[in-house]
């Protein structure tokens, strides 16, 4: 996130941007300040934010914790991010198992879900230390939306 804080044009908002509180939080905590925006649970809200701010030549990462908290913005998701192709990063969580179960409300997986219903965007599931930085370069300088799915549960 540190990289990606670098470029002028990168802002980071969401849930857990300035305030602790997910296994996201803690990979924000080196960005300056004032390049992250903590928001409300008003995750359709985001998104729009995000796709508005794009527009306006900014690059956003929009933070999303769990998948669940995603699905409250397939509308926009679907409709409009991957129907105008704007470069938004979205960080979307699968949520942890351990060391306590979160139940199923937090810790689905809807990659494959969303790969079909955004056929124009760029998903990426993160399986692995070594692909992180790479696919964030490429989200950074793609011409087009990219969803890089987190697994809370490789954070350790």
């Amino acid at each position: 996130m540190q990289e990606l804080a670098l470029d002028g044009r990168v802002v980071f908002l969401g849930q857990g941007c300035r305030d602790a509180g997910t296994f996201m939080s803690t990979t924000l905590t080196d960005v300056p300040i004032e390049k992250r925006i903590e928001l409300p649970v008003a995750e359709e809200m985001q998104l729009g934010m995000s796709i508005g701010m794009a527009l306006a030549g900014m690059i956003p990462v929009s933070v999303y914790p769990r998948w669940q908290f995603f699905l409250l913005a397939a509308n926009q998701a679907v409709n409009h991010l991957d129907k105008m192709k704007p470069n938004v990063i979205v960080r979307v969580g699968v949520g942890s198992t351990t060391p306590l179960d979160p139940g199923p409300q937090h810790k689905g997986d809807l990659t494959e879900a969303f790969r079909l219903l955004m056929p124009n965007t760029t998903i990426v599931k993160l399986e692995n230390p070594e692909s992180i930085l790479r696919e964030y370069r490429n989200a950074l300088h793609r011409a087009g939306p990219t969803v890089l799915v987190e697994i809370a549960d490789l954070y350790g």
